[in-house]
């Protein structure tokens, strides 16, 4: 009797948790300021559908849990449940706007985070369909990506859901979840309707997309209810993880390199020009040790998450280093140095200011010829410039603003420390002391030069004032 009664309670069990969402939340809070940022609403859009339920050919809801992705809510998987049963499950259908200028296609875009619906095949199986910043940049500054086209042709459905950048793949439910897969006409789970005629429906006021300000609130989002209460079966006690956990999920750069914050090089605090060796007092405050602790940051995420940022920047043991912990000095005969505080939640984006030379750690470099970020082609030799204390690279990006297109990220070039080899990283290297730093990606046209006591970047000068010289 008793072996009878377990049986039936695992199998009570096992409807309870098949009924409910899965709860794969990856932060307790987002950075309201970063996210913001990240997820704006596209007023000037138009929208075939508004604050709509996409349901499966099961008759279950799309939706998303706004902290199961990253601290701005990128990365955020597209998550299957009863309707009704959790927040988030409202969505807008746009054929044109800021982030989409293809004809017969669509954006869905949640009107709970404003992310759209991105498929990126360089994320591990099972991991590739995710909701992330419409236009493809993590910083929200992206205009198009074909990642998250998804061709439409005007009907509520059924329907099949296949990205523009994956020919023959199609959108389907697994459990609970949204992956991809090869479209198969005669498979049940790759069809979607949108509502149930096709109209808009749930408690969100349609004209401001459900959510009333686009800034990841909980003010409808297709529940019924209209009234900004939460309904989510999603709590901390009851959280499930039933894919790859990670400390920090991987968020990336045209969904293959983070590109964080946009903050602007003049709104960072300045970094001391009177550093000093030490543990950290000496440096005006800067520590000289690589932080272990989840000390506050400059940039996105507001605090060090040291699991992160030890996964981001890992020594590469095995790099060939024609130089180790050496200082290197601009024209000017100032240091390059960093502060490992100065960057985002894992040690990406810090400016590498110029200062003078002290013999600090944070002074201190490795000149990497070859290595994993660093595919050695022996007709253009090239080195990474590596930083001793974080493991960071110099990278050169145009895509950010003027005087912050040069910081330390991780070496290859993905924000997660996932990334090969990254041009903007390879400088010019034959083994001379005195070198230009010329990413290999500008071809000799720009040059990362000294600015206003931290690295700039410009057209190459020919008068010497681009060259860096080492000291071992």
């Amino acid at each position: 009797m008793a072996r009878s009664f377990s049986l039936y309670s695992l199998l009570a069990l096992g409807a309870l948790t098949r009924a409910s969402p899965v709860c794969r939340r990856a932060v307790d809070a987002l950075n309201d300021e970063a996210t913001a940022e990240a997820h704006r609403r596209d007023d000037s859009a138009t929208r075939a559908f508004s604050n709509v339920q996409i349901k499966t050919s099961d008759g279950r809801c799309l939706f998303v849990d706004k902290l199961s992705g990253d601290f701005r809510a990128n990365l955020t998987p597209i998550q299957v449940a009863a309707c009704g049963s959790s927040d988030g499950q409202g969505w807008d259908v746009i054929t044109k706007g800021a982030h989409i200028d293809v004809d017969n296609s669509m954006l869905i875009v949640s009107t709970l985070t404003q992310a759209c619906f991105n498929f990126d095949d360089r994320r591990a199986a099972g991991n590739q369909v995710l909701l992330f910043s419409c236009g493809g940049r993590a910083d929200g500054g992206g205009q198009v990506t074909s990642s998250q086209v998804f061709s439409f042709d005007g009907s509520p459905g059924p329907l099949f859901l296949k990205p523009q950048n994956a020919a023959g793949q199609c959108l389907t439910v697994k459990g609970d979840v949204v992956d991809i897969a090869s479209c198969d006409n005669g498979d049940s789970n790759q069809s979607f309707t949108f509502g149930d005629s096709g109209g808009a429906v749930g408690g969100g006021n349609n004209e401001n997309g459900g959510n009333g300000n686009g800034n990841g609130d909980d003010n409808g989002n297709g529940n019924g209810n209209g009234q900004g209460s939460s309904s989510t079966a999603c709590t901390k006690r009851t959280r499930t993880v039933t894919t790859q956990p990670t400390a920090i999920p991987t968020p990336d750069v045209d969904l293959g390199v983070e590109l964080p914050d946009t903050t602007s090089s003049a709104s960072l605090p300045a970094t001391s020009s009177g550093a000093g060796a030490g543990n950290g007092g000496g440096n005006g405050g800067i520590p000289s040790v690589n932080p272990t602790d989840p000390v506050p940051v400059s940039r996105a995420g507001g605090r060090l998450n040291p699991t992160a940022a030890a996964e981001a920047h890992q020594r590469d043991d095995t790099a060939t280093r024609a130089f180790s912990n050496v200082e290197i000095r601009a024209p000017d005969g100032k240091c390059l140095f960093i502060d490992p505080t100065a960057g985002d939640f894992r040690q990406n984006l810090i400016p590498v200011s110029t200062v003078k030379c002290s013999g600090s750690p944070n002074e201190k470099w490795d000149i990497i010829t070859a290595g994993k970020h660093n595919n050695q082609n022996g007709n253009a030799p090239a080195a990474l410039i590596v930083s001793a204390l974080t493991n960071g690279c110099i990278s050169f990006d145009g895509r950010r603003q003027a005087g912050d297109t040069v910081t330390l990220f991780s070496c290859g070039g993905r924000g997660d420390g996932g990334g090969e080899t990254d041009s903007g990283q390879l400088m010019p290297f034959i083994g001379q002391l005195s070198f230009a730093f010329a990413p290999q990606n500008q071809n000799n046209q720009i040059c990362i030069l000294p600015g206003n006591g931290r690295l700039e970047s410009g057209p190459c000068p020919t008068n010497g004032a681009q060259l860096f010289s080492i000291f071992p």
